[in-house]
């Protein structure tokens, strides 16, 4: 596609902003036959026309393509807030890239750009957006806001993400994200980017602060964020490799074939009750593999936004 050619003349992600620029609108001018009303080529809001309205704000370009009457929305504030967490753990820097590119990313680069492309949305649409960052520690957070001032401090903070190195260490996520929902006042659209590593003991604990997320009637949605081809394909030669775990350092020298099937299994099974404990807690699942580009993330924005309002 063109557009993906012109990301990749981008060095790096040295430009995040025009990085999510460019995500954008190679995303809208996909949108062929749109269920979302309130998205133009110029991006503003509609809204149909009633009969007795000013007929001051119409949209009559529109009116010549669809034959229906919208009304422009320029003017109007939204109420929408949006809160972004991102899951800054070591495992989270897998795999480990020389220069970060469009086609050259790992977990928290697909995040960070995910992320930034989320807040070009919100941006067009005078919404306000936060941004939590834990690691280790709780490392980063900012209410919710829609000043351009703030739009740039948030992005400067996600282009420093990519700069960091993690050290090889334990996350306490349930942890940071009930501190968090304490943070939360307001109902919000909270999108989480997490892999979901964690031992089996902390899984109730997790989910417990997902539903703590919950309170205050925020929508929770869980954008798991895996690499296919490297954690659950399983391509790896035969030979023999030692295997690191990049939270723990403990590791295991294995021969691939021998863990293959039994390995790929229990990825599978990992996943598929992963999404249904989400179910069960009500939480908005959506599978983010970084191979597969960023249509997925935005689309389910624009769908959460839809049912929000």
């Amino acid at each position: 596609m063109q557009i993906e050619k012109k990301i990749n003349e981008i060095p790096g992600f040295k430009n995040l902003e025009l990085l999510a620029t460019q995500v954008v609108e190679g995303f809208i001018s996909g949108l062929h036959k749109s269920p979302f009303h309130g998205f133009s080529a110029e991006f503003a809001e509609h809204k149909i026309y009633n009969q007795g309205e000013s007929t001051k704000h119409i949209d009559w370009k529109l009116f010549a393509k669809t034959d229906k009457l919208y009304t422009k929305r320029y003017e109007e504030e939204t109420n929408l807030r949006c809160h972004l967490i991102i899951d800054n753990s070591s495992s989270m820097h897998y795999p480990k890239v020389k220069e970060f590119g469009i086609d050259s990313m790992n977990k928290i680069g697909f995040s960070v750009v995910a992320c930034a492309a989320i807040m070009n949305l919100m941006k067009r649409q005078r919404d306000a957006v936060g941004l939590s960052v834990y690691g280790e520690t709780y490392d980063y957070y900012a209410s919710e806001k829609g000043s351009e001032r703030h739009h740039q401090m948030l992005l400067a903070q996600l282009n420093a993400l990519l700069g960091k190195s993690q050290k090889t260490t334990t996350t306490n996520t349930y942890g940071h994200l009930h501190l968090i929902a304490e943070k939360l006042k307001r109902r919000s659209l909270v999108f989480l980017f997490s892999d979901m590593f964690q031992s089996d003991t902390e899984e109730t604990k997790l989910f417990e602060a997902l539903q703590h997320l919950k309170y205050n009637k925020h929508e929770v949605i869980l954008f798991h964020t895996f690499d296919k081809s490297k954690e659950q394909d399983f391509e790896f030669s035969n030979r023999p490799k030692r295997f690191v775990d990049v939270e723990t350092g403990e590791y295991v020298n294995l021969y691939a074939d021998n863990i293959r099937e039994s390995y790929e299994k229990a990825v599978s099974k990992y996943f598929s009750d992963l999404k249904l404990k989400c179910g069960q807690y009500r939480i908005k699942y959506v599978r983010a593999n970084t191979n597969e580009g960023f249509s997925k993330i935005l689309t389910t924005y624009l769908l959460e936004r839809q049912k929000f309002g």
